[in-house]
């Protein structure tokens, strides 16, 4: 295969991919966060690997990016930036616990917790079982008072049942997951600009 062709099958897969991703999940996502913004609650993001630096972007936008004239962004956190922390946590509680850990000192009733993961918590390799620090993280914040949202890939993984809403990425593709949960965030994001905008 050429380069051309591997472009246009790659796109192809981009374009199908858009049309099964499910518009009512990421209705219920948006509703979720723009209550929490209307409440004064705290946000919090969290991923492992590529995931980890969609966490970071959706922090910042969550706090810049939706600001209106006259209007704050929201009071968001990603969990995986503080290096010295993180390593601290899992050098004394493990790789499972690096979330959970941190969310016993800072969550509170209302927040929002959002886990990014390509497989939503399923899935085992050399390390064992993939993503168990999110699934930890999001029983978690829902057993204190909170929400969660997952964004998932594959079937959807634990995250899919066990999240109050999940945006599942249809493909059985790392790259592609990956990519879409970046576009579905700022999806969400510049929606939530236009709602905060308006009310």
């Amino acid at each position: 295969m050429c380069s051309t062709e591997f472009v246009r099958a790659y796109l192809g897969d981009t374009r199908q991919i858009a049309e099964k991703v499910a518009a009512a999940d990421i209705d219920k996502a948006i509703d979720i966060l723009f209550q929490a913004w209307r409440n004064g609650n705290r946000v919090y993001t969290c991923g492992n690997g590529g995931s980890a630096s969609t966490a970071t972007h959706f922090a910042c936008d969550l706090i810049k990016t939706v600001e209106s004239t006259g209007r704050r962004g929201f009071k968001a956190e990603c969990l995986n930036d503080n290096i010295p922390v993180m390593l601290a946590y899992i050098n004394d509680n493990g790789f499972d616990n690096l979330y959970i850990e941190q969310l016993k000192t800072k969550f509170q009733p209302g927040d929002v917790l959002i886990c990014l993961s390509v497989h939503g918590g399923a899935g085992k390799d050399k390390a064992e079982m993939w993503s168990q620090n999110l699934l930890k993280a999001i029983k978690y914040a829902q057993g204190s008072g909170g929400k969660a949202i997952g964004f998932s890939g594959f079937d959807g993984g634990p995250m899919k049942e066990v999240c109050d809403a999940c945006i599942t990425v249809p493909a059985d593709s790392t790259p592609q997951v990956e990519s879409f949960h970046l576009v579905l965030e700022h999806l969400i994001v510049f929606r939530l600009k236009d709602l905060i905008a308006a009310s």
